[in-house]
């Protein structure tokens, strides 16, 4: 069994997209393969289930599904910050009630992609955030650019504040976010020449948001 941290260098960067991505590209390489996202904030009740989107399309890119309690633990109403729609609704978050569910989620598949939610120093509780639970998963972690105006700057934080925290980097994916980013391909040499990982694949944008068509683009950092 293999298992990642997916994070991103901000939110609304296609964290979720590219988790799909890589959810359909194990799929193609004959792997079974479940997506989590621990905590999701914003939410409605879709056919009698308070649903989040981004785990809806998680769900959606799965070998199956293994079930929301494992997917997504805690799914907050409110699309704010998670420590502040999770006081607000008097929800307190366990970290070893996500961790539970990942250890449940790791015996029934090949792959376990866990998607943080917004960046990574998101946080959680007073003196919690998602680089603490990324830290106590203990997983490699494949680390998503969105590729517009600030990404290099962006990408290089994040990779420092991975590896402070004694976490490995697996490699990162350059997604473009903003079709109409000037200097693409020069802002990419720029990221490749200074990310202290492996470049997995460029997701060029997708109007469609078709995960399953851009899957080709990435390579799963898994043995051979």
């Amino acid at each position: 069994m293999s298992a990642f941290f997916i994070t991103g260098t901000d939110t609304e960067i296609g964290k979720t997209f590219v988790t799909c991505t890589l959810l359909h590209a194990a799929r193609a390489r004959g792997l079974s393969a479940l997506g989590m996202k621990p905590i999701a904030a914003g939410a409605e009740m879709v056919n009698g289930e308070f649903l989040n989107e981004d785990a809806a399309r998680i769900r959606a890119a799965c070998s199956f599904d293994p079930g929301l309690a494992l997917l997504n633990p805690y799914c907050l109403a409110s699309p704010i910050a998670p420590h502040i729609a999770a006081a607000e609704e008097g929800v307190t978050l366990e970290t070893g009630s996500i961790l539970d569910a990942f250890e449940t989620l790791k015996g029934k598949a090949d792959l376990v992609l866990v998607e943080g939610v917004g960046g990574f120093r998101v946080p959680l509780s007073d003196d919690y955030d998602t680089a603490d639970l990324a830290r106590d998963l203990g997983l490699p972690v494949i680390i998503v650019v969105g590729m517009r105006l600030g990404c290099i700057n962006h990408a290089l934080l994040t990779a420092e504040a991975v590896a402070a925290r004694g976490l490995t980097i697996a490699g990162w994916v350059a997604n473009q976010v903003d079709p109409a980013m000037l200097r693409f391909d020069q802002n990419l040499e720029a990221l490749k020449a200074r990310m202290p990982a492996p470049l997995l694949g460029v997701v060029h944008f997708q109007p469609d948001g078709n995960a399953a068509a851009a899957a080709a683009s990435l390579e799963l950092p898994l043995p051979a």
